[in-house]
């Protein structure tokens, strides 16, 4: 037996336990692209899809098939058509993308019943329910083109989706919809996600694309993804990314946005080629595409009585190993105004408290404590500040720290180390002289 497994599993797995609380009873809509079914990222995707089920996440799948209907025309010797961004479905289009409807649902069903030992799948009973949930019109005569049997989602039958979700089962959705006189209509993935979300007023919903998400700088291909977009931004970067093809950043992200501003509270953009994709996105802090929400997620305040459990959480790993001082719960109970927390999805992720000595005309910052899964992220020098507003904003003209490890983390920011003796003298009566903590003071301007 490996020995030091424990010491990585049991603390990754309580950093996860936050997400699966979060997210038990919540409702997704999942949408695949069919280029990553045609990858061969559909085995594993439902490996995954089944996990978020036994989490207790509610969940709709939305397959697409461009890739699927595209095969199918080239065998018969038939040309696609484009227009807008769309495919131009003829009488062959159509029963192409039946035949590939056809063929993808078989695969799905097949995919969620593979109860092999020693996979994700083992033990699992998942229940795939299809049907006749969507209500289509045609796009129509735009700008001079027909597009034939393309449609537009009219409705979605969310009543009966909501009902057969509440009973266990996961709904497909393929991008078929009818018309009330039973006329069929080649959709897109992306318009009966969308719709399917906004209809059930989903608690996210999340695309698997062939794009990694929106990148930070635009102009620079290798730049990092930006992980979360308020919905704000995201409306400014569409007037100027490209949207008209699903390798286009913008062709997602205008669903994403759209979704956001009708009541979907997050929108993802995800890439199939990274194994475990999905299950990154929802339970790590920072995700791994790109998330857009109607505000950000992460904020940066004042603590209250209900933060206490998540702020004793998280100091008392570094009690623990006596990087602080242990403080016991009535004290922070008691002391919890001085608290500034930063709070992301729900978690606590940074703290620090303020006690001030107005007669000096000082105050000491006291357990500041940033998780260990978000640190190097800027979190520390965020609270930093926001302390140091709290402290000029009481008339103080220094605050001070007490440490024993993170000198030099202090020194950087323009602490300067003085004696214990320059402490006040209330605190001064306090100081442990066994611990012999440095002192480092900066003044504020």
């Amino acid at each position: 037996m490996n020995l030091i497994f424990p010491h990585t599993f049991v603390p990754w797995f309580r950093s996860v336990a936050p997400y699966i609380h979060a997210y038990r009873g919540k409702t997704f809509v999942v949408a695949m692209a069919g280029e990553g079914i045609a990858a061969g990222k559909l085995s594993a995707f439902a490996q995954d899809l089944a996990i978020l089920q036994a989490m207790g996440i509610k969940l709709v799948l939305v397959h697409g098939f461009r890739p699927q209907v595209s095969e199918q025309l080239r065998a018969k010797g038939h040309p696609e058509r484009f227009s807008h961004g769309l495919r131009i479905t003829d009488a062959p289009a159509l029963d192409a993308a039946q035949e590939a409807a056809g063929q993808l649902r078989f695969e799905i069903e097949a995919a969620f019943s593979q109860g092999l030992p020693n996979t994700p799948m083992a033990n699992a009973t998942v229940r795939v329910v299809s049907g006749n949930f969507l209500t289509a019109r045609p796009v129509g005569i735009v700008d001079g083109v027909d597009f034939m049997h393309s449609g537009i989602v009219r409705k979605v039958d969310a009543i009966t989706i909501r009902r057969t979700i509440d009973s266990g089962a996961v709904v497909l959705l393929s991008p078929f919809g009818f018309s009330p006189t039973g006329e069929a209509f080649n959709l897109t993935m992306e318009d009966v996600a969308t719709s399917t979300a906004i209809a059930l007023q989903a608690d996210k919903l999340m695309f698997m694309t062939e794009v990694p998400g929106i990148r930070e700088k635009q102009d620079d291909p290798e730049s990092d993804i930006d992980t979360e977009l308020a919905l704000a931004d995201a409306e400014k970067l569409l007037a100027v990314l490209p949207a008209t093809k699903p390798t286009e950043p913008g062709f997602y992200l205008r669903h994403c946005v759209k979704a956001c501003r009708e009541g979907v509270e997050r929108s993802h953009i995800l890439p199939y080629s990274q194994d475990g994709a999905l299950l990154m996105e929802v339970y790590t802090h920072d995700g791994i595409g790109t998330m857009v929400v109607d505000e950000k997620l992460e904020s940066l305040r004042e603590a209250t009585a209900d933060d206490v459990g998540g702020i004793l959480q998280l100091i008392e790993p570094f009690e623990r190993d006596g990087t602080l001082v242990r403080r016991e719960r009535t004290s922070i109970e008691r002391d919890i105004a001085n608290y500034t927390v930063i709070e992301h999805d729900g978690v606590i992720f940074g703290c620090a408290a303020l006690y001030p000595y107005p007669e000096a005309g000082t105050a000491e910052m006291a357990a500041l404590t940033i998780s260990p899964q978000v640190q190097s992220q800027g979190d520390g020098e965020r609270i930093l500040k926001r302390v140091e507003q709290r402290a000029r904003s009481m008339g103080l003209a220094s605050i001070f720290v007490l440490t024993t490890r993170t000198m030099h983390w202090f020194i950087k920011r323009g602490f300067q180390p003085v004696d214990p003796d320059w402490l006040p003298e209330a605190r001064k009566r306090k100081y442990n002289w066994d611990r012999r903590s440095q002192v480092l003071v900066k003044h504020l301007q």
